[in-house]
């Protein structure tokens, strides 16, 4: 989100989950604040993060399905060591236990954790499946304070425990002593932190032989993908995997590469089903996004394999299908070479009504002050909602959690002096050497053909452009898996954008896919699941709500 608090609400601070941007510069008053405030916490000027552990304890209770669970919500930090045993970092969480729950528990247990890179956790913690969240509904600006916050119905309690933990600069977690936070920036750097995190937290809660699961959203998935090996190469084999509006695969991003443009052109028909913006729009969304996934691998693949070398024919031909697809002239589509970058489409879609399409959920609308740009000058999806988060968290973990510190929460990790992010990552692929762009279903492939057990549930929304669901299909169909090992993977579709529980109408659907994932995933550890039957197909998987 951007820089400044406004600021870091799109492109880094506040972002939901996940800015995909790699470089955002802070303003230089912003660097030399950032230094000052360095120098003064070494010196001891400014609070730290606590080398010794804390938590602190509260009960709740929630009612789920009619059923009353009691619970111990634990606001606490988890102090990360090197092989020698020294101190490096502080790794804040949030955990909810049901109540009567003892060390070496079978009960299963489920880590969260946002994106970015450089977010932390409060929107997965505040918006989805803790006992307690705030109350989102249509795609529109909430309201100011007071927010309607409270017990969460669809909580996961009833299934699993659950750990929501903050990435190392972010929230209240910190780099301890002389550790430089480049230890902590970069795809593997991060993925360790939290691999030692999640071990540390079995070991200290006697959680080894629970059932464990990691949940992540966004650049979450990214990381999913090689902590999901990165913990099996330590010794702790996971039950399941979810991927929550995923983005695995930076490739394809690279200046000059196409598959971006096909990854992106059922997210854009979906976007101009939703606003009518169609000749002959079908009765749901789910048959335009199969006419566009159709075609993006047919003559649009095709066309743009041709660069430079179309014909005139086949180029008007395209432009012509496309328009009938995503809204856009086949006049415009021309001139933009049938390329269509995403926010041309955010402002061009709705351009004769003045209006823009928001980028994390294409079904918010904004208004710009020049209707002749060529972007949107925001993103009325982040706006929308991010204030209400901020302060819903920031009210629920003081007053509520009784976790107090002078040291502030930080949004981003990226607010803080020196942020730079190393996006190599070391393939488990042996001889592969390092990839310069990451992609870590490469990882999440080796672990579960290591693992013939792990299963994989990947949760996507129809109008979320910031991580086209299109693009996690064709990462995750390219995992070369055997067909023996596909049954493990699934996909789930829903009526919302890039955090799909801010829709009330997916959040009761999503509770309804994870319950029976969950209890699939248990059953094959059980071995009394049924055999696995082979992937279950894109356009027919569960959870697909056809509006």
């Amino acid at each position: 989100m951007r820089l400044g608090l406004a600021a870091a609400l799109l492109a880094a601070a506040a972002m939901p989950a996940a800015a995909q941007e790699k470089d955002v510069a802070p303003s230089k008053q912003s660097a030399k604040t950032n230094a000052e405030a360095q120098k003064a916490a070494v010196e001891g000027a400014y609070a730290n993060a606590p080398v010794d552990e804390r938590e602190e304890r509260s009960k709740g209770a929630v009612t789920v399905g009619g059923r009353k669970l009691g619970y111990t919500a634990t606001a606490g930090t988890l102090t990360l060591r090197d092989l020698e045993g020294k101190p490096t970092a502080s790794m804040f969480y949030t955990a909810y236990t049901l109540d009567g729950t003892k060390p070496g528990t079978k009960r299963p247990i489920t880590f969260f954790y946002n994106g970015g890179p450089g977010s932390p956790t409060f929107w997965l913690h505040m918006g989805s499946f803790a006992p307690v969240r705030l109350q989102t509904g249509n795609p529109e600006f909430i309201r100011p304070a007071p927010y309607d916050f409270g017990p969460n119905p669809y909580t996961l309690l009833d299934k699993t425990d659950m750990v929501f933990l903050d990435a190392i600069g972010a929230g209240y977690s910190r780099p301890l002593g002389d550790m430089k936070p480049g230890a902590f920036y970069g795809v593997d750097e991060d993925a360790d932190a939290f691999a030692k995190a999640i071990l540390r937290y079995a070991t200290k809660y006697g959680r080894w032989n629970s059932p464990k699961f990691i949940f992540g959203e966004s650049y979450g998935t990214l990381r999913s993908g090689a902590l999901a090996y990165q913990l099996q190469d330590r010794g702790m084999a996971l039950n399941g995997v979810v991927l929550l509006s995923s983005i695995m695969n930076y490739g394809y991003r690279q200046p000059g590469l196409d598959q971006v443009y096909l990854n992106y052109l059922p997210s854009y028909a979906a976007t101009a089903w939703y606003h009518n913006r169609l000749a002959n729009r079908p009765a749901d969304v789910a048959t335009i996004v199969q006419q566009a996934r159709d075609f993006a691998v047919g003559p649009y693949m095709s066309a743009l394999a041709k660069g430079q070398n179309i014909s005139d024919a086949e180029r008007d031909q395209v432009a012509q299908r496309m328009s009938e697809l995503i809204g856009l002239s086949p006049d415009f589509i021309r001139r933009a070479n049938l390329r269509i970058d995403l926010p041309r489409f955010q402002k061009e879609l709705l351009r004769g009504t003045r209006q823009t399409v928001g980028r994390f959920d294409s079904r918010y609308i904004g208004t710009d002050s020049d209707a002749a740009g060529e972007r949107p000058e925001t993103d009325v999806s982040s706006d929308a909602i991010s204030g209400a988060f901020i302060a819903t968290f920031t009210d629920y973990v003081t007053h509520q959690l009784g976790y107090k510190t002078d040291m502030p929460y930080r949004l981003s990790a990226r607010d803080a002096a020196g942020w730079t992010w190393n996006w190599k990552h070391e393939s488990p692929l042996r001889g592969a050497g390092p990839q310069n762009n990451p992609n870590t279903a490469i990882d999440l492939a080796a672990a579960m053909r290591a693992n013939p057990y792990l299963q994989v549930l990947s949760m996507n929304g129809w109008y979320d452009m910031a991580t086209p669901f299109f693009g996690t299909e064709n990462d995750l169909g390219h995992m070369m898996l055997e067909p023996s090992q596909r049954g493990n993977l699934r996909f789930v579709y829903y009526p919302a954008g890039h955090m799909t529980y801010l829709n009330p109408e997916a959040l009761v659907a999503m509770k309804r896919d994870l319950s029976d994932w969950y209890d699939r995933a248990l059953a094959v550890a059980r071995s009394d699941a049924p055999p696995a039957r082979g992937a279950v197909s894109a356009a027919e998987a569960p959870g697909s709500s056809p509006n």
